[in-house]
């Protein structure tokens, strides 16, 4: 990337302004991972995260079917735990989700009905999730989900790292909603390439973006979750502005220098301290509000209990096994004889046993 680590590279910490660069924020992975089976500390909600909706009687029939269990909406992810055991869990990020429909299928609970799919991709592995509305007539669960999948969809640039982003429109910030500007500072060089390019900062209080004087489509917008360090250090440029960003969003260390030089410290200042009232209060776009909620969903609910049980380590199945997708298989595997059936059967999966798929029966 023409956004490189070059004036990084060389340079030095300085000491009048290092010891407030050293602000960490909580890196999210809510809306970035799929997890099976967690401790209830990974279904509490982070900062900024909320829930949007809890919908009671809704049955995971892909992994769990015929097992009735309560699905959470939060503005980062989906998070299903089953009314017997809420040691059976899943939390789905957004950021994995690739589609959300509406297909039918046949759940022991319901019979054949509706339900939601989810498709999703993780570690370069598909996962497919199915959820089933127990409650007959009720829309809700489809309504809910699609439209916050879409609006985490359309609200990208409160968490993503953009290069070269249609995000200036004549000199000026195209705004997201409740973005508030705060500072706009010319006279800015991105030190990328050796000669460098002048540009303008904007400052607002969900990210901070460069672009170009020449060129506004040359430009970057870098929200606070996204950044890992903010630092003034000496490079061969002189004093310069170095913010880093999360593994996630690239790895980038980013270069800048202020003309004149004065300017770099209000610059770095005014930057930290948004990025440490973010890391409080993060804001990540997502907003939907359900409407028409029923009353008598207190009256359904199902106290979540521990089971008084012992847990014995087995040979039980991975849950991610349980949610691979149907259309996994473009064709049939050749037939082997199974000496324990005493017939031909379609040659298994590696890692995948005889004794596991009865299990999942």
């Amino acid at each position: 990337s023409q956004f490189g680590s070059r004036a990084a590279r060389s340079a030095r910490p300085n000491p009048a302004m290092s010891g407030a660069a050293d602000h960490v924020f909580e890196e999210v992975w809510q809306d970035r991972e799929i997890k099976f089976d967690q401790p209830p500390s990974a279904l509490r909600l982070r900062k900024g995260e909320f829930q949007i909706d809890s919908i009671n009687s809704v049955e995971d029939t892909k992994g769990n079917n015929g097992e009735r269990g309560i699905l959470i909406v939060t503005n980062l992810r989906l998070i299903w735990t089953s009314a017997k055991s809420s040691r059976t869990n899943l939390s789905i990020g957004f950021n994995c989700v690739s589609s959300v429909n509406i297909r039918q299928v046949n759940s022991k609970l319901r019979g054949n009905s509706q339900a939601l799919f989810a498709m999703t991709r993780f570690n370069s592995t598909r996962f497919e999730f199915i959820f089933t509305s127990l409650v007959k007539n009720s829309p809700r669960l489809f309504t809910t989900v699609q439209a916050v999948f879409k609006s985490y969809e359309t609200t990208k640039l409160y968490r993503d790292l953009k290069l070269r982003g249609a995000i200036i429109r004549d000199k000026e910030l195209v705004m997201l909603p409740h973005e508030q500007v705060y500072e706009k500072i010319g006279g800015i060089w991105n030190l990328s390439s050796d000669q460098g390019n002048l540009g303008t900062f904007i400052i607002t209080n969900v990210r901070t973006v460069w672009f170009a004087v020449l060129a506004e489509n040359f430009n970057v917008s870098i929200p606070y979750l996204q950044m890992k360090s903010i630092n003034v250090r000496n490079s061969k440029f002189g004093q310069a502005l170095v913010i880093e960003t999360t593994a996630s969003s690239g790895g980038y260390i980013l270069g800048f220098r202020a003309d004149p030089v004065d300017h770099l410290e209000e610059v770095y200042t005014q930057i930290l301290n948004l990025w440490k009232v973010f890391s409080s209060t993060p804001i990540f776009g997502v907003e939907y509000a359900v409407e028409d909620k029923p009353e008598d969903g207190k009256e359904n609910f199902v106290p979540r209990t521990e089971d008084d049980v012992q847990i014995v380590e087995g040979d039980d199945i991975e849950p991610c096994l349980l949610y691979q997708p149907d259309g996994e298989k473009e064709i049939d595997r050749e037939p082997v004889y199974c000496g324990e059936l005493g017939l031909a059967i379609e040659r298994l999966k590696e890692g995948t046993t005889l004794q596991s798929l009865w299990s999942v029966v």
